[in-house]
């Protein structure tokens, strides 16, 4: 069923009335609710207690690294709806002290993200321009892209992203930027953060293939004595961000449309992507594909609020158009419609 442009901007703006009437009938029903400022400041505290206390469990051995690593890529998905709280001001607005300290915490709990100062602007212009090719935060995680082994390494590898579209790049001057862009963005905690994280695989692939072929390596003390705490990393702090990009990215790229959605129309601009089977994905992104479209309705309720009024919101959204578990978009390339021509080069991949 189609609809002017004029309509999906009516149903939108009842969407937009309903929810943020329900919350704040939430806030009236429990007031604690209004505490804006201190339960994003508590949920920052419970998130990085977590972390810590799981990682002093397993380096304590009472914890096993699997368990520490799952923990924290969950506790560190708190930090993610935090940090894009932070970035619509909605956490000590008028407070720069704390409001800043906030944002270097959260990126500390997540090494492997861009600059959360950076994200505010490519977030804000997310919202402006959803679903076109000035959409650079949704692009750079692959929204739009065909399937193929392309795309399922660059979902979960900020790092792998930028190296692929590098390879694509066809003038010197536009690699450059790509590499100038990423270092920029992503310095120090992401180039520390992914180069752990490669220093870690590279090992252990090496060690395992010559352990494979008879040949095992006689590392240096030193060598082992550095792997010790690179290991220790990957447990407690990179291994956890990475599973949690990957479930984050995997499920906002696909849940956002690109290519040929109208402008302005929110109703395009996403789905709600939310069946059981992607629920252990959902655990480590704190249920962003069931949540995340409320927010482009409503921008400036907090995430907790979200959360809250997902059955309510949901209903209301089912309603007026919002598309529920669209998983046509996959074969799509995130396209709105499916007779969206693709590109040459998108046509060469799925080939």
């Amino acid at each position: 069923m189609s609809h002017s442009p004029a309509s999906a901007q009516q149903r939108a703006a009842i969407i937009r009335e309903q929810v943020m009437a329900h919350g704040v009938e939430l806030r009236q029903r429990f007031p604690l609710l209004k505490h804006q400022d201190a339960l994003g400041a508590g949920i920052l505290a419970f998130a990085l207690a977590g972390m810590i206390g799981s990682a002093a469990l397993y380096l304590g051995g009472h914890l096993a690294w699997w368990a520490c690593l799952l923990l924290n890529a969950f506790f560190a998905s708190l930090t993610h709806e935090l940090e894009h709280d932070l970035i619509h001001s909605m956490y000590f607005r008028k407070q720069p002290v704390p409001h800043n300290l906030m944002m270097g915490l959260v990126w500390l709990a997540r090494p492997s993200t861009i600059n959360p100062w950076v994200r505010r602007h490519l977030h804000l212009n997310h919202h402006k321009l959803s679903g076109t090719e000035q959409d650079l935060e949704e692009r750079a995680i692959t929204n739009g892209e065909p399937w193929g082994l392309a795309r399922l390494l660059m979902v979960g590898d900020n790092m792998m992203s930028s190296f692929i579209r590098f390879l694509r790049a066809k003038t010197r001057q536009h690699r450059w930027m790509i590499v100038s862009r990423t270092l920029k963005v992503y310095a120090p905690l992401g180039l520390l953060n992914w180069g752990t994280w490669y220093v870690f695989l590279g090992f252990h692939a090496l060690d395992g293939i010559a352990n494979l072929m008879g040949a095992p390596i006689a590392w240096s003390a030193t060598t082992l004595s550095v792997m010790n705490a690179v290991n220790i990393a990957v447990v407690v702090l990179v291994g956890p961000n990475v599973l949690r990009t990957f479930c984050l990215h995997f499920i906002s790229s696909n849940m956002h449309y690109y290519g040929d959605v109208e402008p302005g129309n929110v109703i395009q601009q996403t789905q709600v992507l939310n069946p059981w089977w992607l629920w252990p994905l959902q655990t480590f992104c704190f249920n962003f594909g069931s949540s995340h479209a409320i927010h482009h309705f409503v921008v400036k309720e907090p995430f907790y609020i979200r959360q809250l009024t997902v059955p309510f919101a949901h209903r209301v959204m089912r309603e007026h158009g919002v598309r529920f578990n669209d998983f046509g978009t996959f074969a799509r390339a995130n396209r709105w419609t499916q007779r969206e021509q693709v590109s040459p080069l998108a046509q060469q991949s799925n080939a």
